[in-house]
């Protein structure tokens, strides 16, 4: 039976030691280009309802029925899948770094059910301000090998995470990019909403409020397949100068496919495009704010290219996470937001 993760826990009962012969991931062992998996998973129903859970996610289009014609995975389901494919040569738990920037293409919804092959290389590494990062490229495919998610990430491989954390920025660039995030919309206008002319730029995205609580930081960063991390255990990430295990970056970019998905809706599945930088760690039980900005909407002739950034705000008012997203809207095409609650 094909397992739901990237290695099946089940083995250590036998006395398999599932990271047995891996590589200590310090920057020496790195090899440019090195092939990472590839590994293949099942979108079952407990990885969807795993996910929802770690998130606080609660959509129905991945626990009832969606547009696309039956249960979808969340958008950011498999985004860490891909994150983790260098455990498959490297050591998880041996692991104490930093992702830094995520890049994320939507392509296609991931179905309840099926079979999805994840591979990735490590395409490029370098030194910065003292650390070690490097590149990896990954693809996520489903059936008949139709392309689900693409993601670039970049990566610290081994630092100290209390050291860097400290600096201001875990990123190696703050929040340059396309350019610097304001993390603020127009208040005198509505809030934009797929559908209607309230989508223009100047606009805020719809809103949402999380808090990872100790127990979806560690679900998510893969306790169940026995991973101790600075995310799960709090141990090691007091040996990593935390006072507390601190949340996922992958875990907070999750939270803003959360919200993209209730403004762009079926487009962000079919074309949507996010770029964030971690810019500031979170603490787990730390309340968070999800939300954005609209910046540019462009007609063509397949809809609007619809533009924003996005960002994660602590409850001190520091930004953790900013970046940018878009997708093309059809026209009359209308969110997912549900019609009763944030968290249904």
């Amino acid at each position: 039976m094909t397992w739901r993760d990237l290695t099946d826990p089940r083995v250590v009962a036998d006395g398999v030691d599932p990271e047995a012969g891996l590589k200590e991931p310090i920057f020496e062992n790195l090899e440019i280009p090195e092939a990472l998996g590839p590994v293949t998973l099942v979108v079952d129903d407990h990885k969807i309802k795993r996910y929802a859970f770690t998130q606080d996610d609660h959509h129905p289009w991945h626990l009832h029925d969606s547009p696309f014609g039956g249960r979808i995975a969340h958008a950011g389901l498999l985004s860490n899948d891909l994150v983790q494919l260098f455990t498959t040569r490297y050591a998880a738990s041996r692991t104490v770094g930093l992702h830094t920037e995520e890049q994320l293409w939507f392509d296609s919804p991931a179905f309840l059910g099926d079979e999805i092959t994840l591979a990735g290389t490590y395409t490029e590494s370098y030194t910065r301000r003292g650390q070690d990062y490097v590149v990896m490229e990954a693809t996520a495919s489903g059936p008949g090998g139709r392309s689900v998610l693409r993601h670039r990430g970049v990566e610290i491989l081994r630092t100290r995470p209390g050291d860097v954390a400290g600096r201001g920025s875990t990123g190696d660039g703050g929040s340059g990019g396309p350019g610097r995030i304001s993390g603020t919309a127009d208040p005198d206008l509505p809030v934009a909403r797929l559908g209607t002319d309230t989508v223009v730029p100047g606009a805020a995205l719809p809103e949402l409020e999380f808090t990872i609580t100790q127990e979806q930081a560690s679900v998510f960063s893969r306790c169940g397949e026995y991973v101790r991390n600075v995310h799960s255990d709090l141990a090691v990430a007091r040996d990593g100068g935390l006072r507390i295990p601190i949340v996922q970056g992958q875990q907070q970019c999750g939270l803003v496919t959360a919200m993209l998905t209730r403004f762009f809706g079926e487009s962000l599945f079919t074309g949507g495009r996010l770029r964030v930088k971690f810019v500031a760690p979170v603490e787990v039980f730390e309340p968070l704010t999800v939300t954005g900005v609209v910046t540019a909407v462009t007609p063509s002739d397949s809809g609007s290219l619809v533009e924003t950034e996005v960002w994660v705000r602590r409850a001190d008012g520091r930004l953790s996470t900013v970046g940018w997203a878009s997708a093309t809207v059809p026209a009359g095409a209308t969110g997912a937001e549900p019609s009763t609650s944030t968290h249904p």
